[in-house]
């Protein structure tokens, strides 16, 4: 389909979503990309943060995913995922939860292992709680 570009997300759970979409927006570990058909191979890590297919001229789907590898091809995108959640699935009280006992854990860790594990929680928390926020302000527009 000329103009389209296949996206595929996938999380350790399931495929969560599988589309021909116009434009793909991902958090790589180098700041925000925008990937549209024919774009050129490329493969890098994703930090905590929004993915989002734009469908077409009036129609955006947003994911929450917690880090992960993006795969470009030039007909094709691939997101793998430990964790990948539909926009409108994220619970802001179960992030704000996820938050404190981050910021808890991190305040009591007794390792460089723990601190690590704690601060990568804080950080998908923070990015969820972000996302949350935006989705939330759109909706009043």
């Amino acid at each position: 389909m000329e103009g389209k570009i296949k996206l595929d997300i996938v999380s350790a759970e399931q495929e969560l979503f599988s589309k021909e979409v116009e434009m793909v927006y991902a958090p790589a570990e180098m700041g925000e990309v925008g990937i549209t058909p024919k774009h050129t191979p490329l493969i890098t890590k994703l930090r905590p943060g929004d993915v989002r297919a734009q469908i077409s001229k009036d129609e955006v789907e947003t994911f929450f995913v917690s880090g992960g590898i993006l795969e470009v091809q030039p007909n094709e995108v691939t997101i793998l995922s430990d964790t990948a959640l539909r926009g409108e699935d994220l619970d802001e009280e179960r992030a704000m939860e996820a938050e404190r006992l981050a910021q808890e854990a991190m305040k009591n860790s007794s390792s460089d292992v723990d601190t690590a594990k704690a601060k990568s929680e804080l950080l998908q928390a923070a990015a969820q709680l972000r996302l949350i926020k935006k989705l939330k302000s759109k909706a009043k527009k």
